[in-house]
């Protein structure tokens, strides 16, 4: 562990110090607890943001190279559970063929 000095507007260690000793928890708790939390939620943003990027047709093309084998004993869903279908290949289509320019 490291230590920090902070300097806090009066008001708002006060009003830590009233929050941790209702929730009984140091104030130190209470000031790691909330910046691990604030922490946490702009590291989602930029996750989310990130994950925008992604393309879901490279994802698949990528799980396909993986080698189709049975899982670990340990690994394998429970009976009953089905797999994420959000996962597996999109079906196939089918559309009529249409010419285009011509009606």
């Amino acid at each position: 562990m490291s230590a920090m000095s902070l300097r806090l507007p009066e008001s708002l260690h006060r009003a830590a110090k009233e929050l941790a000793q209702r929730e009984g928890i140091s104030v130190n708790q209470l000031v790691a607890t909330a910046l691990a939390e604030k922490l946490a939620a702009l590291m989602t943003v930029e996750f989310l943001e990130r994950a925008k990027r992604g393309n879901r047709k490279k994802f698949l093309a990528a799980l396909a190279r993986a080698p189709d084998v049975e899982p670990d004993a340990w690994d394998k869903l429970p009976a009953g559970m089905a797999p994420n279908q959000r996962l597996q290949p999109p079906k196939a289509r089918h559309r009529p063929k249409t010419r285009r320019g011509k009606k």
